[in-house]
């Protein structure tokens, strides 16, 4: 197997997931993704829970903090930094707010939890011994992840400062215009306008997933809840899902190149 390298910086780089039901979780995101599981102690006394494909880390679960009781379940995404203090003294001149200072985790790396302009809330990461994910874009792994926000261009200047992003403006087709965050040349993350009234900005994130319709009929039988039937757009087959405890998620089948 090839060495794992770090994620450079501003690239999304690990999700994790706060739950009402780290069991229930389990069970479901083992039936949909094939995942397993490694339980590792915290400092703080509880327990992060390490999802892996083929030995592979792909996402984090934990229980949901007392402090966040009464909230629904919901994916986190990170983007990796090369040095989290320095990435947050910029937040609050770049229009955002603090929502978590940074902290040490363990020996693993250090976080904070920033928020954009328009509430939308991304972790940072500044890895050490975790380099965030170490498989992407193969089924049941991370594929990207995208800010759905009614201000597309205010969260975009805010994470052009923090991440040094630029974006660009995509078609769609039916779906309407798409935003590309590219970090250099290569697209790292998308946002668009939420789909549907009520919808507070957040990040979303979307899993790589062989067969989009298969993988749906999975999550329902399940337990989880289908948010948007698939459908197809110019990269692939996309659905939403919600987990049986209402974390939301999108699963795509990436459409074959072009020859």
């Amino acid at each position: 197997m090839p060495e794992r390298t770090a994620h450079a910086p501003g690239t999304p780089s690990w999700i994790d997931l706060s739950t009402t039901d780290p069991d229930a979780a389990r069970e479901f995101y083992g039936a949909i993704f094939g995942w397993s599981y490694e339980v590792n102690p915290t400092d703080q006394g509880g327990e992060y829970i390490m999802a892996r494909r083929d030995g592979r880390a792909a996402a984090g679960m934990m229980a949901q903090p007392a402090e966040m009781a009464g909230m629904p379940s919901m994916w986190s995404s990170y983007v990796t930094v090369a040095d989290v203090d320095a990435t947050v003294a910029k937040v609050e001149g770049a229009g955002g707010s603090v929502f978590m200072p940074p902290m040490q985790v363990m020996d693993s790396g250090r976080m904070a939890v920033v928020g954009d302009p328009t509430g939308a809330a991304i972790s940072l990461w500044q890895p050490q011994n975790h380099i965030g994910s170490e498989v992407v874009n193969e089924h049941g792994a991370l594929t990207w992840t995208e800010c759905q926000t009614p201000d597309v261009a205010a969260a975009g200047k805010f994470y052009g400062e923090l991440f040094g992003w630029t974006a660009e403006e995509m078609d769609m087709g039916p779906a309407g215009a798409y935003t590309i965050f590219n970090l250099g040349t290569d697209g790292v993350a998308g946002a668009m306008h939420p789909p549907m009234d009520g919808i507070p900005p957040h990040w979303e994130v979307v899993f790589a997933v062989d067969d989009c319709d298969a993988c749906v009929t999975a999550a329902a039988e399940a337990g989880g809840q289908v948010i948007v039937e698939p459908f197809d757009i110019p990269v692939g087959r996309q659905a939403v899902i919600a987990d049986p405890q209402g974390a939301v998620f999108g699963v795509i089948a990436l459409a074959e190149p072009a020859p």
